[in-house]
């Protein structure tokens, strides 16, 4: 009778929220739940819903309905005597939170989020003395040609006479053996040389792996800086290692010479393979997909390791000020400074060598155009006088009047500070606005400055085309990529092992060649014509392998005709749909030997669905199904999570996570568990109130593309990975408005970014402490 009395209670709150009933019912109702709340609930949870440190300790803020509150006061609440809060009481105590400190709307009505003064995060300051050292030479240009660019010699050098093969290679993975490359090229006599790049998707420490039975040297990021000189061959080696840091996005000159002489000892055959081990991946010949054939500036990866950023906020944010980053951003300085005085400066006085020098007029033009970029904005006198003048008359030397000034300026809180906002430009604020939103950076590139420079970015039509040029660009495509992989929380998914017993054939390989098929496809998915969300989530096909065809089936078959490492997949429509059901996400979300409902769950409602969950009120450890083998898994999750202080958050979880379970432990797909069918059934209740039924991943997945609260969460997440700040900072209603937005535009996901940066740049200039 009870639960007829409270849902009757909180239908008739629901018709006052609707606007159904006067505003004087409304505000009566408030007045009792009011009254209620200070008489029975503020002692444990505080008059504002703060939390009381002995008491209740959390703030009470969240997502639930009035209605999912309702249920939870009138079933636990008070916790001595919870009869004495039910039905009319209880829809009333909880209209009164919801409406006074616990709704989104509540949070941001009683604490406006302000966009907050940050300093840059590890990966901007990454980028930004990337981008900064791009400066002299400019950064590559996009291009769609992969592969490496190899020229074949007849002979031991570079002779143009023996010139006799000219190709683009997909892959570095040969062996030549005895006969050599062919067309005329002998086995034991013959020089080859690659050119081209290397781009590197994500940021974090590389391993390069050459295999080589011949001499050879390979350089990277220019060709005066070799990683792995083995130019004598000597001894029976054949693998050479060597680690290096890359910014994710950028595109690293690559030089490989191979090196075949005669020997008066018996000739090895000869072989090359150029390999790497990128970060939380395994040992694989580097993809054709990041290897570019053509010619490309030099590039700069910072090695000086940074500390972690916050990311309580679900995102990273440049807010610690402690030792470890001063002593870190002062370590990069120095490492900069050494590289321009290296590499940079020898550049620009060549590319200047017809220019005046009096008054050490090249040396004072270099810095004025790396310190003008580092802030970002022109020099006034005062500026220029301190971080250029001052430093050349302090010193004679070049390379310690460069070192000088470098390191004024890059400890300035002009630099490490990007929204300082000191130009009185729009434009220019525009421009650095948006190599911060796309780049995570600094602007660089000329045409962007020299539109700042002229004003052209003035209203939202100028910032937006420019916006859209930017999105080309391998440093926004890093960017993006990096938001997909937070998005799926791939970027802190622990390494993946299964017990080899129950799943033989699933190693180490296999969970390397599904994070390349997860990469392929949401990379062909954003930058297709369409770019369409929904994708995401309801493809029917993904790439694949020989050998996850191999442990996975015919439904990873590549299509016919498809060729190379990765391939696009054959269609099945019955087992997969999009990154739901792709056996990365399934294999992670899951146990050594069985699934996780409550893994797959909590991933699909807080990411997913941009829900909050409460943390558990005690350490949770899964039931071993030795204790009860004849349940099958979800049995198994329903009584374990079965006591009502459970139910509170696993009704939640579980009705969710339960509709994966036709997928195992390494995620392929099953009709049954234990000699039972697989119970798939779920529901959610959306933030509306609707309670949607579904039965397995297919009806799950349909549902998700064309939720409401996915769409939304999908937006917040891009909007707080690309601008590092609140959405709501912006407008109150900004996240609704570009939800909107998002919809209409077909769930264009480069659109989003694009109308996400557009708003970050158009925001008013800041108020800011003055730079020093």
């Amino acid at each position: 009778m009870q639960c007829v009395v409270v849902f009757a209670a909180c239908m008739a709150v629901g018709r006052l929220w609707a606007g159904d009933a006067a505003p004087d019912a409304e505000q009566s109702i408030l007045e009792r739940g009011s009254a209620i709340y200070s008489e029975s609930c503020a002692s444990c949870h505080g008059a504002g819903g703060e939390g009381v440190a002995d008491a209740y300790p959390d703030a009470l803020i969240g997502d639930a309905t009035i209605g999912e509150l309702t249920s939870l006061i009138s079933e636990t609440m008070p916790e001595e005597d919870p009869d004495s809060c039910v039905a009319a009481d209880a829809a009333a105590v909880a209209a009164y939170i919801h409406h006074a400190f616990y709704s989104e709307a509540a949070q941001v009505r009683n604490r406006p989020p302000r966009i907050g003064l940050a300093r840059l995060t590890g990966e901007q300051l990454r980028q930004s003395l990337a981008d900064l050292y791009s400066r002299i030479d400019g950064v590559a240009s996009p291009t769609d040609e992969r592969g490496l660019s190899g020229i074949y010699f007849k002979g031991a050098g570079w002779k143009d006479e023996n010139k006799k093969i000219e190709r683009k290679d997909p892959v570095i993975e040969f062996d030549f053996g005895h006969d050599g490359p062919g067309d005329g090229i002998e086995g034991d006599d013959f020089y080859i040389h690659w050119t081209g790049a290397i781009r590197a998707d994500q940021s974090g420490r590389y391993e390069f792996v050459v295999h080589s039975s011949s001499a050879f040297e390979f350089y990277l990021g220019d060709n005066d800086r070799i990683l792995i000189n083995n130019r004598v061959q000597s001894g029976d080696q054949t693998e050479f290692r060597a680690s290096i840091q890359l910014t994710g996005g950028r595109i690293y000159p690559v030089r490989l010479e191979l090196f075949q002489r005669k020997r008066k000892t018996e000739q090895p055959p000869s072989s090359i393979r150029l390999a790497w081990v990128p970060p939380h991946g395994t040992e694989h010949t580097i993809p054709t997909g990041n290897l570019l054939p053509n010619w490309n500036p030099p590039a700069y990866a910072l090695q000086t390791k940074l500390p972690p950023d916050d990311r309580s906020y679900g995102y990273e944010r440049g807010i610690a000020i402690n030792r470890d980053w001063d002593e870190s951003t002062t370590a990069a300085a120095i490492e900069f400074a050494d590289i321009a005085i290296k590499e940079l400066w020898p550049r620009y006085k060549r590319k200047h060598k017809k220019d005046t020098d009096e008054n050490r007029a090249k040396l004072r033009g270099f810095l004025t155009d790396l310190v003008h970029t580092a802030f970002r904005a022109e020099l006034d006198e005062e500026t220029r006088k301190r971080h250029i003048d001052d430093q050349l008359d302090a010193a004679d030397d070049d390379q310690l009047a460069i070192k000088r000034a470098l390191l004024l300026s890059l400890k300035s809180p002009r630099f490490l500070y990007p929204q300082l906002d000191v130009s009185e430009s729009a434009s220019v604020r525009a421009a650095n606005r948006l190599a911060l939103t796309l780049f995570d950076s600094l602007p660089s590139d000329q045409w962007l400055i020299d539109r700042s420079r002229r004003g052209q970015l003035d209203n939202a039509n100028q910032i937006r085309e420019a916006a859209t040029q930017m999105m080309r660009d391998d440093r926004a495509r890093g960017k993006t990529r990096a938001m997909l992989h937070e998005w799926l929380n791939l970027a802190h998914m622990p390494d993946i092992s299964k017990d080899a017993e129950a799943f033989p054939g699933f190693d180490a390989d296999v969970v390397n060649d599904l994070r390349l098929s997860m990469d392929e496809f949401l990379d062909d998915v954003i930058w297709s014509e369409t770019s369409d969300f929904r994708q995401l989530i309801q493809a029917d096909w993904t790439y694949t392998t020989d050998r996850l065809a191999d442990v996975y089936g015919d439904a990873w078959k590549p299509r016919e005709g498809e060729t190379g490492t990765i391939k696009r997949s054959v269609s099945d429509p019955t087992t997969r749909h999009g990154v739901l059901t792709h056996p990365l996400m399934m294999s992670g979300l899951s146990y050594y030997g069985t699934t996780s409902p409550i893994h797959r769950g909590v991933f699909l409602i807080r990411r997913v669905l941009g829900r909050t969950l409460r943390p558990p009120n005690a350490a949770f450890s899964p039931l071993s199904p030795d204790l009860h083998p004849e349940l099958t898994t979800r049995e198994r999750v329903e009584l374990q999570t079965s006591p009502e202080s459970c139910q509170v958050c696993h009704s939640k979880i579980n009705a969710l996570g339960f509709a994966l379970e036709n997928y195992d432990a390494i995620g392929r797909f099953r009709a049954t568990e234990k000699d039972k069918p697989i119970n798939a059934s779920g529901n959610y209740l959306s933030r509306s109130g609707d309670d949607i039924m579904f039965s397995g991943a297919a009806e799950l997945a349909d549902y998700l593309a064309s939720s409401d609260d996915c769409h939304r969460a999908f937006v917040a997440r891009a909007f707080e990975h690309f601008v590092k700040q609140p959405i709501a900072a912006y407008d109150p209603n900004q996240l609704d408005q570009l939800t909107h937005h998002f919809q209409e535009s077909g769930f264009n996901i480069r659109n989003l970014i694009v109308e996400i940066a557009v708003i970050a740049a158009s925001a008013p200039r800041q108020s800011n402490p003055p730079a020093s």
